[in-house]
């Protein structure tokens, strides 16, 4: 119960993606091939098809500490411009925890150019359902907005997409949880105005843009991933950058990103006060062997205030189908 009580406490007080979250939370997977999980419209970029499984754990050594798990696919319909896709996964935090289904449909635009060319912009539209739920069965306060038992309530929102690429050059931006949607879950049976402080507006906007350079053994892909929360006005930067090498069997690559977050907490010691900003530290690294890829990514803390010294693993697992060979003249990993 200590352990329930102090992780709590660490989530609010220095916002590790926790705030007003509905949704998967944006980590660092998208960086391992898997820019589908975080952009509607990129089901269906490739000629084939791609399946990725995840699993992220924060702090190994606390009970109930966050963890994430995700499995998606998304392919192309045959020689139309359409592709579908869907993402299932479970998120859970301390007393907290999230299940959600997401199906997608994306529309790709071909704009000109040799059929060898990419150019294509392309729009996704993914309708969610999530069931939330809060374990209150430890709870021993006497209040009645605590019912003392294990209470869930099913939600509906919608996130949309859009995607531009252009050969080696890629852009996306993203409206995620575009409906409005009360979380009266949190505020069972307050009797002091019960709307009052019920959240409706978790709406994300996300923006990422990045570039390939060069297209013989080796390969460097820098990029950067903005994302604002809307309801609290949060804001965060990540700056990455990939380095790709072709091998025999396929490819091998590795990257490092930088997360800073524009907002701090303020927080006192013995002797002063300060503030405090998130910053996360992420080494990542993976391979393609054939169809399958698989990807590791640790993510570090850095700041004088932290709940844990330990950081946050993540791995993922995929499958690529429906392909040969590259469709396209240019080195674009997303998009093949």
């Amino acid at each position: 119960m200590k352990q329930r009580i102090l992780l709590l406490f660490g989530l609010l007080a220095f916002g590790l993606q926790s705030k007003a979250q509905e949704g998967i939370p944006v980590y660092f997977d998208y960086l391992s091939d898997n820019y589908y999980l975080v952009y509607p419209s990129m089901a269906g970029i490739g000629e084939g098809g791609k399946i990725r499984a995840t699993a992220r754990m924060q702090w190994f050594d606390v009970q109930d500490a966050p963890n994430l798990q995700t499995l998606n696919a998304n392919f192309r319909i045959g020689d139309t411009p359409s592709g579908v896709g869907a993402i299932f996964f479970n998120d859970a935090n301390g007393y907290h925890s999230q299940t959600g289904l997401k199906v997608t449909y994306a529309h790709h635009l071909k704009l000109g150019g040799d059929i060898r060319n990419l150019n294509q912009i392309s729009f996704g539209l993914s309708p969610t359902i999530l069931q939330s739920s809060l374990d209150e069965t430890e709870f021993r306060l006497p209040d009645p907005a605590i019912s003392g038992s294990k209470i869930s309530a099913t939600y509906f929102n919608v996130d949309l997409g859009m995607s531009y690429n252009l050969m080696e050059f890629y852009a996306h931006v993203a409206v995620l949880n575009v409906l409005n949607s009360k979380r009266s879950l949190y505020y069972r049976n307050r009797q002091d105005n019960p709307e009052q402080f019920l959240i409706d507006n978790l709406r994300r906007y996300l923006f990422s843009a990045g570039y390939i350079f060069g297209r013989q053994e080796w390969q460097f892909e820098p990029s950067v991933l903005f994302q604002m929360t809307d309801f609290t006005q949060e804001k965060s930067l990540d700056i990455n950058a990939k380095v790709y090498k072709d091998v025999d069997f396929g490819r091998i690559w590795g990257g490092l990103s930088y997360r800073r977050s524009f907002d701090g907490a303020q927080f006192q010691t013995a002797n002063s006060f300060g503030e405090q900003r998130l910053q996360l530290i992420t080494p990542i690294v993976g391979a393609n062997i054939k169809n399958f890829m698989v990807s590791y990514n640790y993510s570090y803390q850095m700041g004088d205030i932290r709940f844990d010294n330990g950081g946050f693993h993540q791995i993922t697992i995929g499958y690529d189908f429906g392909q040969s060979e590259r469709k396209y003249d240019c080195y674009c990993p997303a998009a093949q």
